[in-house]
């Protein structure tokens, strides 16, 4: 078995060989019985394939020498014997095989998902969905794939080959020292080809990441497409990136090719020259051996097969590595904002909120807020107000600590809330934003995220006050109508007010509405905001907005600019500011706008 390992040593990197340590000790206990039932049929299957080499010997002699017909039909009769065992075999080892192989993608998957949910915004701001997705997927399969291929090729072949090649040392050892040279030559061109699959393999996992990421936008932007007449050009650059695909496949089809005239010319110069010497002992000592060279030809052609899938399974399994290496990238990711072990349920309060001195960037070097001080006061309205970009949505994201401040702290009725469990600060934030994000599911459904034990009773009541019921029963099922894909059966107006019943349901006391009216005409913003006073009432809110209409009912407004408090006060006191105040400015512009 140390020669197994050598082989191994010979043609995988030091990395590769650690990664494919790693992934054999995380999978291969968990289905300990599948894979000992394959092992166990394995050797069988090795066994019986070295003895169906051995017994050639005794079938040459039987046909040559032998007169006692009953000798024969015991030969005949063994040989029989021996494939039924060995397709008995084959048959337990690949059930066995492939019954680990889907529980090991599923498990794969299930950690990766696990993981996905507990990283924070900072690491899908740098990783597109669809390059996620190729993980998700392929990478997983790689997994199953590279398991496999060293169970079934590199063991299998293995344990068949080391079988074969004691046959023939038994029958002809001279002869067995002469096949030695084949190994190394071989093993050289093979790691010559590894190379170039290597990299051919990371470039065409992130060519197939392109194609997701175009087809999701085609689908989630063909309004776009269509409107812009861009059909021809986005099949042209679909067209593009699948045949750079395909090319990139065909160059590894053609490498993973090229073992064959390697491992042929190399095996057949020396198979050939084994067969030509042995014809000459034979010629010399007369046929008193022909079994034994019959047994030792025969042991030389069967071991050509598992030493040539041996070699050309190391530019397969090379090809496996590269999503094995992408997976584990993915699980070993720091995880940034991770729960404090001593964090606490956040009790019941007022839920008065307070930024101290917050400092905050999404990339070094680039502030986002610059010592942010503020106070959403319990029962209270606060409007946070400002150019785009000056950082009113950042602050709504520190809250719900989807990020964490560089320095400074946020407290809620006095708790910092990274001593906050994640579950109960969330709990107790009812948010609603202006794009609203539904699931592929039911009204119920999507109502019901809000507080999953909700009765029916209050589920349909809590839609009255968003003004939601009336058109959800107008739907072709009611409350168990399907949305659609993000809500695409729904006008915004409707999904809107989904959006507001589930916050309402969610009950939180601490409610933020980011732009959460904007992209709503008239009539259906007066029916959102009837809803949302509803829903402020009692509560600590904060609202993120432009329009006058929504900024006046607050009972305190903030101005942010360029990540800083630059004026705050209510509707009154910063209308009678200065002319250079920026929101007098900014009041005054649309109020401008209005009236024309």
């Amino acid at each position: 078995m140390r020669n197994f390992f050598f082989v191994l040593d010979k043609v995988m990197s030091p990395s590769d060989r650690e990664m494919l340590s790693r992934l054999i000790r995380e999978n291969i206990h968990k289905h300990v019985t599948w894979y000992s039932m394959s092992i166990v049929a394995m050797i069988t299957v090795s066994l019986m394939t070295s003895c169906s080499a051995w017994i050639m010997r005794d079938v040459m002699n039987a046909m040559v020498a032998s007169t006692d017909i009953f000798h024969v039909i015991v030969v005949s009769s063994t040989v029989a014997g021996i494939f039924i065992v060995k397709g008995i075999a084959s048959f337990v080892q690949n059930y066995y095989l492939s019954c680990a192989g889907n529980s090991i993608i599923a498990e794969q998957q299930r950690k990766i998902y696990r993981r996905l949910l507990q990283y924070g915004m900072e690491f899908y701001d740098s990783n597109q969905s669809s390059e996620l997705q190729v993980r998700f997927t392929h990478a997983t399969q790689s997994v199953r794939s590279v398991v496999d291929i060293f169970i079934t090729s590199f063991l299998r072949d293995f344990l068949t080959l080391v079988g074969l090649i004691v046959v023939m040392f038994l029958q002809e050892p001279t002869l067995s020292l002469c096949t030695i040279i084949i190994g190394p030559l071989c093993i050289l061109g093979v790691r010559i080809l590894v190379k170039r699959v290597r990299h051919i393999m990371e470039q065409g996992m992130v060519a197939i990441g392109h194609i997701i990421q175009n087809l999701q936008e085609t689908v989630i932007g063909i309004r776009i497409v269509k409107s812009f007449a861009m059909e021809e050009v986005m099949n042209q650059r679909m067209c593009n990136m699948i045949k750079e695909v395909e090319d990139r496949l065909n160059k590894v089809a053609k490498i993973e090719s090229a073992t064959s005239p390697i491992m042929e010319t190399i095996s057949g110069l020396s198979i050939a020259g084994i067969i030509l010497f042995s014809g000459f002992l034979m010629s010399k000592k007369g046929t008193s051996n022909a079994g034994e060279i019959m047994s030792f030809i025969t042991a030389l052609l069967m071991a050509y097969e598992p030493a040539k899938r041996i070699a050309r399974t190391r530019i397969i399994l090379e090809g496996g590595m590269v999503g094995v290496r992408c997976m584990f990238s993915l699980l070993d990711h720091p995880i940034m904002i991770e729960e404090s072990p001593h964090a606490v349920n956040l009790p019941v309060g007022k839920g008065t909120t307070v930024f101290r001195d917050v400092f905050f960037s999404y990339k070094q070097g680039h502030p986002v807020l610059s010592g942010i001080n503020l106070c959403f006061k319990s029962g209270k309205m606060t409007a946070l107000v400002g150019p785009s970009g000056s950082g009113k949505s950042t602050i709504i994201n520190l809250l719900m600590r989807m990020y964490d401040p560089s320095s400074g702290s946020i407290e809620i009725d006095g708790i910092n809330i990274r001593d906050i469990t994640f579950s109960s600060l969330r709990e107790r934030i009812s948010y609603v934003g202006q794009d609203v994000f539904l699931f592929s599911n039911t009204v119920r459904y999507n109502i019901l995220i809000g507080r999953p034990m909700a009765t029916e009773e209050e589920m349909i009541e809590i839609a009255k006050s968003a003004n939601a019921h009336d058109f959800i029963m107008s739907l072709p099922q009611g409350y168990d109508t399907y949305v659609g894909e993000n809500g695409s059966n729904l006008s915004g107006g409707q999904k809107q007010r989904i959006a507001i019943a589930r916050a309402m349901l969610r009950d939180g006391h601490i409610l933020v509405l980011d732009e959460a009216t904007s992209a709503l005409d008239t009539h259906t913003e007066n029916l959102v905001r009837q809803a949302l006073s509803r829903l402020m009432q009692g509560r600590t809110t904060i609202v993120i907005a432009h329009r006058i209409s929504t900024i006046i009912e607050a009972d305190h407004i903030i101005f942010i600019e360029d990540g800083k408090v630059s004026e705050s006060g209510d509707q009154k006191y910063l209308l009678q500011q200065k002319d250079g105040s920026l929101y007098k400015k900014m009041y005054a512009s649309q109020l401008l706008e209005n009236l024309s």
